[in-house]
């Protein structure tokens, strides 16, 4: 398995809200995470950071995660306790009242690929049958278009395209939305926050996950063209590629 994690913080944002990483347990398998962090004066950053700290702590401690049924449970147990310790956190802190992150979470084995996310942060996978999204966003604007009120093209350019129904520490309880899916040889994970899926295409995403670059190159080139198209957000994102190979950045 190859995997790379790049953070940016963008052309506008005076600093990064967003978080994110991959992390091996005991077991070598890897948990991805990428967090968008919302609300308050640097309080997205403190939700965002406190999850995947959380979660990379959890995860880096536990093992024998062997079916999928396992790998459901221990990220709906875990969303559910980071989820309380961040509304906890949110009503002890003044200046962290309303506070969130969206999460896009994927644990990765040999054989098969858990997904959990809240909000609008994205996983996408590459496979033998295209480049498809594989998680749905938790948006006014996807509810909007999933009932027929707007196009998805009106979508790309709504105004209220940033307003989540769905995040990550906002109330005492949260649902995770979960899937687990089989990996063969040669398919591709990206994960991402909105900084990304909001300027560049998913063309644009796939003719770069099947480039001859690098994966770190890649990653690169991801950011390079968010930023391109305005880098009016943070962007972050995770590729992990499924071979018997090794390569961690």
């Amino acid at each position: 398995m190859k995997v790379v994690f790049q953070t940016d913080v963008g052309k506008i944002r005076p600093h990064n809200e967003d978080c994110g990483g991959i992390f091996k347990n005991k077991d070598g398998h890897y948990l991805a995470m990428v967090a968008d962090g919302m609300g308050g004066h640097r309080a997205g950053d403190v939700a965002s950071e406190m999850t995947i700290s959380y979660l990379k702590k959890q995860w880096e401690e536990t093992k024998n995660i062997t079916s999928p049924e396992i790998a459901e449970r221990w990220l709906k147990e875990q969303i559910a306790s980071i989820n309380r310790l961040l509304f906890d956190h949110s009503l002890r802190h003044i200046e962290c009242q309303g506070m969130g992150t969206t999460i896009v979470s994927a644990i990765c084995t040999d054989q098969f690929v858990t997904i959990g996310h809240i909000g609008d942060s994205r996983c996408y996978l590459f496979n033998q049958h295209g480049f498809q999204q594989i998680t749905e966003d938790h948006s006014l604007v996807n509810e909007l278009v999933k009932t027929g009120q707007i196009s998805k093209e009106d979508a790309e350019h709504h105004p209220r395209k940033n307003v989540l129904l769905r995040a990550l520490g906002t109330e005492k309880s949260v649902k995770l939305d979960i899937k687990t899916i089989e990996v063969e040889e040669r398919d591709r994970l990206l994960l991402c926050s909105d900084g990304l899926s909001n300027k560049v295409s998913e063309q644009s995403m796939m003719d770069i996950l099947t480039s001859e670059q690098s994966l770190e190159e890649k990653a690169q080139a991801l950011v390079h063209l968010a930023n391109e198209h305005g880098g009016e957000d943070n962007i972050t994102l995770v590729i992990v590629e499924f071979s018997s190979e090794c390569e961690s950045r």
